[in-house]
């Protein structure tokens, strides 16, 4: 136990310490500052002559959001036709079908909003053509779109900022060029050096161990689970997703793959304070980010490694710790701690099944994606926390009847309506979409028996976290859920498209209203944002707004799953 205790100590001490410098890095080329990356500037002048794009030119907060939505209606639109005609296209030695309509719309929506709901098994599911020039395309430019956003915001919140918020296009190129492609060859030259395989080849016959005799997947795997990981996507090449051999083959592979995921979340965090050179602002959001993690991560850890106690009556061992779904050679405590990171970041990889982890480690992975707001996704992570602090800054500044500020600018009725709306969205989408399923199913439970492996209140809880996963961008899910039929299709695809959009169009405008502002000068009234105390405010309005929006329905599900057991 001390041993795998350790292994999570150490993924999570390598990505701090990665992160630090990555941030500054970020920092550095955002601002458009000297770096050793300026070599691939001729490249990028390349794209942006073809494109027709001026990277100098600044851009107001609506035409950062208009070109944002622009190019994100061309890229659903290619999704679709290489998912709807994938059978029929090149790269596919497996011969697998192109999907039905219902069935590419959920894909397609699903990779554009980077949160990767996979309703299909990968390697039966996906062409080797619709892998690489669709999905792992989407893998790359909605991270990069969503680390564009999030600069959008840091430079409304400069000083003396205005109208003038960048270049989105010069954001977005800058990301997939100086960040996620080269780190993702690096995170693949690992997963090649450890047998993740690489190879256009189709299905190999072996004979296993037993005398069994089955096909085994290959392809372009190793670049799309870099990707995959690195962007917070989380689309398994395989249906296993990370659990896989082939996609995760080694504990080496287990602790670079859980490094990537929450690599450049932390290292956003960093870029806040030294972009706009407020360190202590940065040091605040990753406190209580930081906090909140570990409350999530300690009691899933404990549960996962003291196993079940309605196994432990029945007399047997569970020195190992609970073990049902996960694989040997990661061990209980890092599929939990991966468990709770993939949760936190809106990236739906797994390396253990989600849906045979203890139930209260499965409240703590619905937790931290109701709260969405603790690390969460490359870029969108910051965002969602935002919000929370413009709510925070408000709640302070009627406790001591003032003026509610952040950073000198004023927070006034339309900011706090916009942070409002964003904040209730959330809880709204996952309740009506769990609430109508639970209606649909307890109506006709014969028409829709194959919805549910488990009915009872771990039924419930797949429901539950099936839309939990969508409107928080994940994608993960409890696979005992019958999850590909037009209903789940078109419900989560509906619900992931306003959870991507509304989420990043609500805090990218109250910045740009904020950028507007003169600057307000402190006094010795002025409430500081970057203290411990005013994140210890945040904090509780995070995990209040989440208690209180979500808490009955976690009574029906994993809590009263919980108490069965005892």
């Amino acid at each position: 136990m001390t041993q795998e205790l350790l292994g999570i100590l150490v993924i999570f001490g390598s990505t701090l310490l990665l992160a630090v410098p990555l941030g500054r890095y970020l920092a550095t080329i955002y601002r458009g500052d000297k770096s050793w990356s300026d070599f691939l500037a001729p490249l990028e002048r390349l794209l942006f002559r073809f494109g027709g794009v001026n990277p100098a030119k600044d851009m107001t907060w609506p035409q950062h959001l208009v070109a944002l939505l622009t190019i994100n209606v061309a890229w659903f639109g290619w999704a679709m036709l290489v998912l709807c005609t994938q059978g029929s296209l090149p790269l596919n030695p497996d011969h697998n079908p192109s999907m039905t309509p219902d069935q590419a719309f959920n894909t397609a929506i699903s990779f554009l909003v980077n949160c990767n709901l996979q309703h299909y098994s990968g390697e039966s599911g996906a062409t080797y053509f619709s892998q690489l020039f669709a999905i792992t395309f989407l893998q790359f430019v909605t991270a990069a779109t969503g680390m564009a956003a999030c600069v959008v915001v840091f430079n409304a919140l400069r000083d003396g900022a205005g109208d003038k918020l960048g270049n989105f296009y010069n954001y977005f190129v800058k990301s997939i060029t100086r960040v996620l492609l080269p780190i993702a060859l690096g995170v693949a030259l690992v997963l090649v050096g450890q047998g993740t395989p690489m190879n256009w080849a189709g299905k190999a016959s072996i004979v296993t161990v037993q005398g069994d005799s089955v096909s085994v997947s290959r392809g372009p795997a190793a670049a799309m689970i870099a990707i995959k990981e690195l962007g917070t996507n989380g689309g398994g090449f395989f249906g296993a997703n990370s659990a896989h051999p082939l996609e995760n083959p080694t504990y080496l592979t287990n602790a670079v793959e859980n490094v990537a995921l929450v690599l450049i979340p932390f290292a956003l965090v960093f870029a806040l304070g030294y972009y706009l050179r407020r360190p202590r602002l940065s040091y605040m959001v990753f406190g209580v980010m930081t906090v909140g993690f570990l409350l999530l991560l300690a009691p899933t850890v404990y549960y996962e490694l003291h196993g079940n106690p309605a196994i432990a009556r029945m007399g047997v061992d569970q020195q190992l710790g609970a073990l049902e779904g996960k694989e040997m050679r990661f061990g209980a405590a890092a599929s939990a701690y991966w468990g709770i990171t993939n949760t936190v970041i809106s990236c739906g990889s797994v390396n253990s099944m989600h849906d045979s982890h203890m139930p209260i480690s499965g409240m703590a992975e619905l937790l931290g994606m109701m709260t969405n707001a603790f690390y969460g996704g490359v870029g969108v992570g910051f965002l969602n926390f935002f919000v929370f602090v413009i709510i925070a800054v408000f709640i302070a500044g009627l406790m001591v009847g003032r003026t509610p500020e952040f950073l000198g600018r004023k927070i006034e009725a339309r900011e706090m309506k916009i942070a409002v709306l964003v904040a209730l969205l959330h809880p709204l989408l996952i309740l009506v979409g769990t609430a109508l399923s639970a209606h649909l199913y307890t109506g006709n439970p014969t028409e829709y028996a194959g919805w549910l492996a488990n009915p009872g209140y771990h039924g419930f809880s797949e429901m539950l976290y099936e839309f939990t996963s969508s409107a928080a961008n994940n994608g993960s899910g409890f696979e005992g859920l019958g999850d590909n039929t037009p209903w789940w299709n078109i419900s989560t695809g509906v619900v992931m498209l306003l959870a991507r959009y509304l989420p990043i169009i609500g805090p990218v405008a109250i910045a740009g209203l904020l950028a507007r502002k003169q600057p307000v000068p402190e006094s010795a009234g002025t409430l500081r944002t970057d203290t411990a105390t005013f994140g210890v405010l945040v904090l509780f309005v995070i995990w209040i707004i989440a208690a209180l929006a979500f808490f009955p329905a976690l009574a029906l599900g994993p809590l009263a799953e919980h108490f069965t057991l005892y």
